[in-house]
């Protein structure tokens, strides 16, 4: 066998492997994804943002739109309520930065899921993302937001345990 004709494919295999390795690591989460909840600075930057990306589809008070659980004529579902009504706090921090940055479809792994959620990855960075949900948990009433850091607990003790 001769080395030199061996090297390319090697190469490329190197290339595949590193090329996946960085996509993996390019959906994670920036290590410690903490909602800032408490921090005035982050929540009153993230009220802004929200009021600017956000509140057109989910509601100037985290409303959501009507009937957010049942698909319009277009096949899509409303934006669902960020407040205490909704389903918002029923999932840990770094699930909602996950679903804010990388989208529903990425998320829950169904590549033609169809959604009128915008991707924003490419347009808000990781620090303006944590904000705007910082400001969203912000509004929750005590009672919800200890609930989610339930949820989060039991988050991070899973992915310790994996």
């Amino acid at each position: 066998m001769k080395w030199k004709s061996v090297i390319p494919g090697v190469l490329v295999l190197a290339a595949v492997i590193a090329t996946g390795l960085y996509s993996l690591r390019a959906t994670q989460p920036p290590p410690g994804v903490a909602l800032q909840p408490d921090k005035a600075a982050v929540v009153q930057r993230g009220a802004a943002i929200y009021q600017a990306q956000c509140a057109a589809c989910h509601g100037a008070q985290l409303q959501g739109q009507p009937n957010w659980r049942e698909r319009g004529a277009d096949g899509l579902l409303p934006a669902p309520p960020h407040d205490a009504s909704g389903h918002t706090w029923h999932h840990p921090d770094e699930v909602l930065f996950r679903l804010t940055k990388h989208g529903v479809a990425t998320e829950a792994r169904i590549p033609d899921y169809k959604t009128a959620m915008p991707v924003y990855e490419g347009v808000l960075g990781d620090e303006d993302i944590i904000a705007v949900l910082s400001w969203i948990k912000a509004q929750w009433p005590a009672d919800i937001r200890e609930r989610q850091e339930r949820i989060n607990a039991e988050h991070l003790k899973s992915r310790a345990g994996s």
